[in-house]
């Protein structure tokens, strides 16, 4: 486990949270484009860079062919990038940071498998169920799950009280998807990160759907807790400023906390529904994009 620079990942008293990666690599991806909406995985790409040698020595892989052809290779041995699970990172019976359970120590939050899918493709159910374990018995903790494959959530569900439930989207299309299955689950805190920004999904958040149950108007009311709003990175591709603009009014109408990652920042017009000033030791700092969380 590793401290995140991530912003939206953060501990109960809103300090920076930690990564958490029992389980890393991906099968949803063409040759490194995630194919949900074909931009760059960095996860992909530490994978075939620097973790490339460390990921290799890792022999425990996903569906292993059990016997093969004379003078044929399992090719998935030699992908880094293959899905991988790592026994040493499940502590049993104590929370994730291996101390005991109790009130006195600093309670945590961690994003579960940022270098891969934990509801993904190709995820044996046996090792799902070990991180669950942990999660389960860490009930101080939060646990940030965030997936592409909403479809899958529904086999977990309730979920426990110190997950925080999330689906990725960048456009309208899986906007729509995540919102239908994120209305059949259980979860404390629901929520949507719309990251990169690819397309405009406006139309996602303020359609009312036939048969949904609608509330004030808005099926984003009725479903989500959160939603988070980012650019693509490395390369840097900004969306169309009035797209966010449109998430934006949309979520403060339906009254849902909306955090706008700091790659925003370039495109961000000057007003308080994008800006707040920051408070560190009892002091102002300059204004940062606005990051609220679910209360």
């Amino acid at each position: 486990m590793n401290k995140t620079l991530i912003e939206w990942v953060q501990n109960p008293d809103g300090s920076p949270g930690y990564t958490w990666n029992p389980i890393t690599g991906c099968l949803n991806h063409v040759n490194g484009m995630c194919k949900g909406g074909g931009f760059p995985c960095y996860a992909y790409r530490l994978a075939n860079g620097r973790l490339k040698s460390l990921y290799l020595k890792n022999n425990c892989i996903a569906n292993p062919v059990i016997s093969l052809p004379k003078n044929k290779t399992d090719e998935r041995a030699y992908d880094p990038f293959y899905p991988r699970f790592w026994p040493e990172r499940i502590p049993h019976y104590y929370n994730i940071s291996g101390r005991k359970k109790n009130f006195l120590g600093k309670n945590r939050g961690y994003f579960v498998c940022d270098m891969s899918d934990l509801f993904g493709i190709g995820i044996p159910e046996e090792w799902q169920n070990e991180v669950f374990k942990v999660i389960q018995n860490s009930p101080f903790d939060r646990f940030y799950l965030l997936t592409k494959q909403p479809q899958n959530l529904i086999k977990f569900s309730p979920f426990p009280d110190n997950c925080w439930v999330g689906v990725t989207a960048t456009n309208r299309d899986m906007f729509n998807n995540a919102v239908w299955h994120l209305m059949s689950i259980e979860a404390n805190i629901k929520y949507i990160s719309i990251e990169p920004l690819l397309s405009p999904i406006t139309a996602g958040i303020l359609d009312t759907y036939h048969n949904w149950p609608v509330v004030n108007g808005s099926i984003l009311s009725h479903v989500l807790d959160w939603l988070i709003i980012g650019a693509q990175t490395k390369p840097s591709v900004y969306p169309r400023i009035e797209w966010v603009q449109e998430i934006v009014k949309a979520s403060k109408q339906a009254g849902i906390p909306y955090f706008l990652k700091d790659n925003l920042a370039p495109i961000l017009p000057d007003d308080k529904l994008y800006w707040k000033l920051g408070y560190e030791n009892g002091h102002f700092t300059e204004a940062k994009p606005r990051q609220e969380m679910p209360l």
